[in-house]
């Protein structure tokens, strides 16, 4: 071969593979929770900065932890933990620490939701948003006054309910109705809990954490047990949908960027972090899914719709009497067996 072509044929393979390896670089592998960033954010931010978003979801911080823990080294860049579930992750070493430096638009989050328990120097995570658990009940279906869970247990209801698929959110709901904490570890408390919860069963239609509100717009149910931003939807399609903030207590969540421990591109995972974080993105996700918002700088563009739902818009003073979901540690078993009796 004529050693000119030759030299040309190994500078194009060597810059052929070049381009390769810089293309399968330019991407970033997410797994986050289902219905919490609309498409078109995505696709925006593809088009401002040429990464490729890869983009896995899940139902459950316990399904997210299973997900993390069985991939192989670096096949996640970005992850969307709730508090507790930060805490278990920083204790197993499946989550490195956080260069906030990184982050420019870090300042637009509200100072309330930083340096929480779970994270207190936000050495790990970076605020997303946050959640509150909420009963709806639809009044041109059910004209009893609701106040509490005890009410959900009335023969009235059968088979009326749709419940979050979480059994952290729901054996802690029965936990607060009985009177105890919503992350006690009691096996004999436990045990009355589990014995409230087959009470409630005959009026549970279905456990459902990805759309629950598709139940009530549906009227397939009158009543849920269910987030906020799924109650605030629903209330969108009927307006006669109540939001009732339960007297016993009611669980709170605030989700959170995090970086696996192998992550294989992580200045495209700030990247990404640092675009969500500036107000018009948030603005942009709380339209389409109206959780709770804790960007600050975002409030000033909020819709009106946004603030005058009372579901979406949950008031600071309310959000901080509901719970936290708590790191239980090894007492997690107990939870297992008694959700596996009663599902």
């Amino acid at each position: 071969m004529n050693k000119k072509i030759l030299v040309i044929l190994i500078v194009a393979v060597i810059l052929m593979n070049g381009c390769a390896l810089k293309k399968s670089d330019n991407v970033l592998n997410v797994l986050n929770w289902s219905s919490y960033i609309p498409d078109s954010v995505i696709r925006d931010f593809e088009e401002e900065t040429g990464i490729i978003v890869n983009y896995g979801t899940y139902s459950s911080n316990e399904e997210c932890l299973a997900k993390v823990q069985s991939a192989k080294e670096g096949t996640y860049d970005l992850i969307f933990p709730s508090d507790y579930m930060i805490e278990l992750m920083i204790k197993r070493d499946l989550i490195q620490k956080m260069d906030l430096s990184q982050l420019k638009n870090l300042g637009n989050i509200n100072p309330n939701y930083l340096g929480l328990s779970y994270d207190q120097g936000n050495e790990y995570s970076v605020p997303f948003i946050a959640a509150s658990v909420v009963i709806a009940v639809n009044r041109d279906m059910v004209t009893d006054e609701i106040s509490t869970y005890q009410d959900l247990l009335s023969k009235n209801y059968r088979n009326d309910i749709v419940m979050l698929d979480d059994q952290r959110i729901v054996i802690g709901m029965a936990l607060l109705a009985l009177g105890y904490d919503m992350n006690e570890t009691d096996p004999e408390k436990l045990e009355e809990a589990g014995d409230w919860l087959l009470e409630l069963k005959p009026n549970i239609k279905a456990y459902d954490s990805d759309s629950p509100k598709t139940f009530l717009i549906s009227r397939e149910t009158a009543l849920g047990v269910i987030w906020n931003a799924e109650a605030a939807l629903a209330v969108q399609e009927n307006p006669n949908i109540e939001i009732i903030i339960p007297e016993e207590g009611f669980a709170v969540s605030i989700d959170n960027f995090a970086i696996p421990k192998n992550a294989k591109h992580i200045e495209n995972a700030y990247r990404f972090i640092d675009y969500i974080l500036r107000d018009d993105v948030m603005v942009k996700i709380i339209e389409d899914y109206p959780y709770k918002n804790v960007n600050k700088k975002a409030e000033a563009s909020l819709p009106e719709s946004y603030l005058k739902n009372h579901a979406a818009n949950i008031q600071d003073a309310v959000f901080h009497r509901g719970s936290f979901v708590e790191n239980i540690g090894k007492d997690i078993v107990l939870y297992d067996k008694l959700w596996a009796e009663i599902k």
